[in-house]
């Protein structure tokens, strides 16, 4: 199933972007799995699975990295691997002896995966940092917010996981890919901050063209015009409106009655202030699902702005699956979706180490081996 069927992932347990990028690539069909650290395993009943839905399709074996054995286990699973990711930061992995060197004398066809936030160099690169620190230092964070007010951070989504594990799926697909052709390896060099740079070129294009400046809100896209913002409606929830184009700015104007000359000025910076303040006033005077009966499905470019728990049960959701339920948590479906390989979720979060047994014998580990390396706690 999936279009990465046949791909085989070792994962090294760890926070945030690695193991999105893992889920990625399993959800995409890779058989992933995940290297847990032998003092997480805990037993649990596997009907009954963890709740941490991003560490779902994948099977996980127990290994304690910091005995020799538990190395070498890791190196002998790489061997039979497309590709590794890891998440350390620089050099641990090599004084833990897994490092590219290692694994690369095992399998020269390995793509080896490396999360950072700084990269494997650079005046930062051994500095402790999360999403907010990074796409700090991208540019990106200073310009999400409104005029006058503070940067906001927009979740932890475009360092971790759109700047982060995204890109280092797509790195890993691409190694993967180019070691079939050239027989060769090779490192793929992730980091949260370069990530979140390459997010941002649409605004680097639109500011060497003059049409963007640095003060956050007051551009087109960052709540500084009055037809692409989010607004309060009556009942004190919200609306979103992005009725950019003219064709589309014309439908609100229609939709909402604003035949008065003023609204001409579209694109005219200066009237926005006072056009966004009319506009607040209008979407207050009636409730979300009113604001829904009138836009909805419209050409205004109009969405109403749903929580969490909302989302997964509004209508056009349902109509795609674009969420669905595993093991009794509801979570989003696997995306981009393929017509003829089409992705899955291949089965719930594991327990850690519950696939122990089941890894080794399948990499050529006898019974005695595995028995050996459980009372020696290398693996768990």
């Amino acid at each position: 199933m999936g279009p990465l069927a046949g791909v085989r992932i070792i994962e090294i347990a760890g926070i945030g972007p690695g193991p999105f990028c893992a889920m990625m690539l399993a959800d995409m069909g890779a058989d992933v799995i995940r290297v847990d650290r032998a003092g997480y395993v805990r037993g649990g009943d596997p009907a009954a699975p963890p709740a941490d839905v991003m560490n779902r399709g994948r099977r996980s074996i127990g290994v304690d990295l910091k005995s020799p054995d538990g190395a070498e286990t890791v190196l002998r699973l790489a061997e039979s691997a497309d590709g590794l990711i890891e998440g350390f930061r620089p050099g641990v992995a090599e004084r833990l002896g897994i490092g590219p060197d290692e694994c690369f004398a095992r399998n020269p066809k390995l793509a080896y995966g490396r999360m950072t936030g700084w990269g494997q160099d650079g005046p930062y690169s051994q500095a402790a940092g999360h999403d907010i620190n990074y796409i700090s230092l991208a540019g990106a964070l200073e310009s999400i917010g409104r005029r006058g007010e503070a940067p906001v951070p927009p979740l932890n989504l475009v360092g971790d996981f759109g700047g982060g594990g995204m890109m280092l799926a797509l790195g890993m697909v691409c190694a993967i890919l180019e070691a079939r052709s050239s027989g060769e390896g090779q490192v793929v060099d992730a980091a949260m901050v370069d990530g979140a740079a390459a997010l941002m070129t649409f605004f680097h294009g639109f500011r060497a063209m003059g049409i963007w400046n640095d003060e956050r809100g007051t551009n087109l896209l960052d709540t500084g015009a009055h037809f692409y913002d989010v607004y309060e409606t009556g009942d004190a929830k919200f609306v979103s409106i992005g009725s950019i184009e003219p064709q589309f700015y014309a439908e609100l104007r229609d939709k909402l009655g604003l035949d008065n000359p003023e609204w001409d000025a579209q694109m005219s910076r200066s009237e926005w202030p006072a056009l966004k303040a009319k506009l607040k006033a209008i979407f207050l005077t009636r409730t979300r699902d009113e604001w829904c009966e009138l836009m909805a499905g419209s050409d205004v470019c109009f969405a109403p702005v749903l929580t969490m728990s909302e989302a997964p049960e509004h209508p056009h959701n349902r109509a795609r699956g674009t969420f669905t339920e595993v093991a009794g948590v509801v979570q989003p479906r696997p995306a981009p979706r393929f017509s003829r390989t089409d992705s899955s979720i291949q089965r719930p979060p594991p327990h850690a180490g519950q696939h122990t047994d089941e890894i080794l014998s399948e990499a050529g580990f006898g019974a005695d081996e595995i028995a050996a390396m459980r009372d020696s706690g290398a693996v768990a």
